[in-house]
């Protein structure tokens, strides 16, 4: 990094309703405020950018990084970093910051709502009324919510708020996190969240660790009849996997906000698999995590373009 010529503000593509705290930060440090309108954009100007701010309708891989020369730190909306090769940042001394915690209890309660749809088989029975069908067998195979297994697998800040959730309308929680040793519910093994439980909710980071977590194989494992939600990562899931199991129904529903390749393909499997709920990533959407999600990103801007020590950063 060179360092020593002004660059600008770069901001990836994005579906915020305004920048106005963006253009507010390049006009109080006298930089340019470029918001690319697409990927092909976002690469061309990434050369001149002194910040640049990531969302996650764009990729930094180690190709780009040799060209961002005049970068002091790459900052990405929220959490989740894995369109981010943070090993390529840091072998071009690029500081990498995220924005934790602006919108937990948003995503928690998407979480929580979809797994509690998906357990009383409320899409099942949507489906059947709008295919001109009436109620059948729909719903005789699932537990009450006092006899309900529930899995939370990831004890972050988010999966204990969803944790705490199930327990509070009666369900059986337990949860599983490779580095808590107590929690707010029972701890079990993995393979005890993912093979005992009638739903299971996914809050884990994506990593070498995690990708398909939720494999064929373990999908297979899984309890007749058991529902799983992703609100995390989407390459958590083989989605191909998760779609076959909803068909074959193995599995009576999944809800899922994140997808491995998103906008999700035409042609994607999920859009065809029975008894799901899917959204566009919008989880952590809210009348006011837009906002704080904006002022988290623009104050680590702002740290990294007058020099101050950059906060939660990953590398």
């Amino acid at each position: 990094m060179s360092g020593d010529a002004q660059g600008t503000i770069l901001v990836a593509p994005h579906h915020f309703p305004d920048l106005d705290r963006e253009h507010a930060l390049a006009k109080e440090v006298d930089r340019e405020l470029v918001a690319a309108p697409d990927a092909d954009a976002f690469r061309t100007a990434l050369p001149d950018a002194e910040v640049v701010m990531v969302t996650p309708y764009a990729r930094l891989t180690a190709e780009e990084f040799p060209f961002m020369g005049k970068c002091r730190a790459v900052i990405r909306y929220g959490m989740g970093y894995d369109n981010i090769d943070v090993d390529a940042a840091t072998a071009a001394g690029i500081p990498v910051a995220i924005v934790p915690g602006t919108a937990s209890e948003e995503v928690a309660s998407h979480a929580f709502a979809m797994g509690l749809a998906l357990a009383r088989r409320l899409p099942t029975g949507d489906a059947s009324i709008r295919s001109l069908g009436w109620a059948g067998i729909i719903g005789y195979d699932t537990p009450v919510l006092s006899q309900l297994q529930v899995g939370v697998v990831g004890l972050g800040r988010i999966g204990q708020h969803v944790a705490r959730m199930w327990t509070a309308v009666g369900a059986h929680v337990k949860g599983y996190d490779p580095y808590a040793t107590d929690g707010p519910v029972e701890l079990a093994t993995l393979d005890t969240v993912l093979q005992e439980s009638d739903v299971v909710s996914l809050h884990l980071p994506l990593n070498d660790d995690t990708w398909h977590l939720v494999s064929e194989d373990v999908l297979a494992r899984m309890r007749r009849g058991a529902v799983v939600v992703n609100v995390s990562r989407g390459g958590l899931i083989d989605e191909d996997a998760l779609a076959a199991a909803l068909i074959s129904g193995h599995l009576a529903g999944a809800g899922i906000d994140t997808f491995s390749q998103e906008p999700v393909a035409a042609e994607h499997p999920l859009r065809s698999a029975p008894n799901t709920i899917l959204t566009p990533h919008i989880a952590w959407r809210s009348n006011r995590s837009t906002g704080a999600l904006q002022d988290g990103a623009v104050q680590r801007a702002r740290l990294a373009l007058t020099g101050q020590p950059l906060t939660d950063r990953v590398n």
